[in-house]
């Protein structure tokens, strides 16, 4: 299960509306993925389309997609966002990561 903060919620239905999406109807997909400095890295993109091998979740009105292979590492994260002047984005907290990167875009288990 993966938990969307408040903030990151809002962003993500202001980007999804930008792009084309709706909030109650399409879905961010989110995944893991080799690379980064840290061995592996996040990957987040919006979609309308579930494959048979995902697991779909549902947090603060966001439902968010996670296929298979990425699912355990990712159980108990939470999404959230950082703006403003120093702000980074999208951030995962991800309890399961052992070590991330200074940008928080990569982890190690």
């Amino acid at each position: 299960m993966i938990k969307v903060s408040e903030e990151a919620k809002v962003k993500i239905t202001n980007l999804m509306g930008e792009e084309g999406y709706n909030v109650k109807n399409h879905f961010v997909r989110v995944g893991v993925k080799s690379g980064g400095c840290s061995g592996l890295s996040y990957d987040l993109n919006f979609d309308q389309a579930q494959n048979d091998e995902d697991k779909l979740f549902e947090d603060n009105e966001v439902k968010i997609v996670i296929n298979k292979s990425s699912f355990l590492y990712l159980i108990g994260t939470t999404l959230e966002y950082s703006g403003g002047l120093n702000g980074k984005g999208f951030v995962f907290n991800n309890p399961n990561a052992e070590r991330t990167c200074g940008c928080g875009e990569s982890f190690s288990l």
